[in-house]
Formats: structure tokens, C-alpha cells, sequence
């Protein structure tokens, strides 16, 4: 099995649209977006959304199978971090290493632009994700009680963080 990862550029909104809504019908648990929030975005919104930020996608035989975005903080106090976005890899891929792909793939892209801190939120019920973030060297730093509202119950999400500077 080859799986190329590839950043997005403007004109793969297709790509990104399929893979998208595939994680988020998916694993809706996993997501504080939902398939209903993104199938309505018109086709600017999601080329902005494609183009905003960087979006990486997993490809095996030219079929998206994983994504992965970058939210990089504004402010120019706060320009050194980033929040790691949408990640996903279709189920029968778990445990290959395509999502270790990606966010190495990630990490390089947010060490070339200045990144030193990464930063995601995890949901505190998902054992998989987290114990994947603690192999790849994040650090649970802080929980959010009710973070997110699933099926009408509170869900805490787990604050991670990993710095990327030698």
C-alpha cells in the first residue's frame, strides 16, 4: 500500500469535500462540526476554508483515505502556535501509520513556517486519538468540562500540547 500525502491547494475542493464529510458522517462523535454544518457551506466557503489554512491529505490511488488541517493563531504574540484541525484516516487504515504520516507531514510544514507549539482538543471519551497524541509526544495540559454537546450529553474535551522546537 502506498498512501502519498499531499497539501491541498485551491483547486482540490472535490478532494477536500469528499473527505471531509466522509469524517465527519463517519465519526461524528469526533468532531465539534457536524455533516450537516459543512454539506450546506457554498462552494467559496469551502474553497476558503481549503485555502485559509493548510489542509493535508492522505491519497492512496489517488482516493483521499486521511486529512489533516493547521489553525495558526494571528496575533503576532501567539504566531508561534497552532492548532492541528480535522484529523482523520478512514478506519480500515488505523494502526498502518498514516496518521503518524500526516502529522509528521504537518509538524515539518509548522517548523518551516515558525510553528514551535502545536495544539489540539481531543474528546476526553476518545482513547484511541489520545493515546495516539501521547505516542506522538503531546501532553495533556488542561480539560474543558462540557466541552462539547454530544447526543444531548456533556462530553469533556482534553487539551494537548507538543512542542516542536529542538
Amino acid at each position: 500500500m502506498t498512501v502519498v500525502i499531499r497539501l491541498l491547494g485551491p483547486d482540490d475542493i472535490e478532494t477536500f469535500r469528499r473527505i471531509r464529510l466522509e469524517a465527519l458522517r463517519a465519526e461524528p462523535d469526533s468532531f465539534a462540526s457536524s455533516a450537516e454544518d459543512w454539506e450546506r457551506l457554498p462552494d467559496d466557503e469551502w474553497r476558503r476554508r481549503l485555502t485559509d489554512n493548510p489542509v493535508f491529505v492522505a491519497l492512496r490511488d489517488e482516493d483521499p483515505v486521511g486529512i489533516m488541517g493547521l489553525l495558526r493563531q494571528h496575533a503576532s504574540k501567539m504566531a508561534h502556535r497552532a492548532t492541528v484541525v480535522m484529523v482523520y484516516v478512514h478506519r480500515s487504515l488505523r494502526g498502518s501509520g498514516v496518521a503518524r504520516l500526516l502529522l509528521q507531514t504537518v509538524t515539518e510544514h509548522a517548523r518551516r513556517e515558525g510553528i514551535r507549539q502545536l495544539e489540539l482538543s481531543v474528546s476526553a471519551e476518545n482513547v484511541a486519538a489520545i493515546a495516539f497524541y501521547r505516542r506522538e509526544r503531546f501532553e495533556a495540559v488542561g480539560r474543558i468540562p462540557g466541552g462539547c454537546i454530544r447526543n444531548g450529553r456533556e462530553v469533556d474535551d482534553l487539551i494537548m500540547v507538543r512542542r516542536i522546537v529542538d
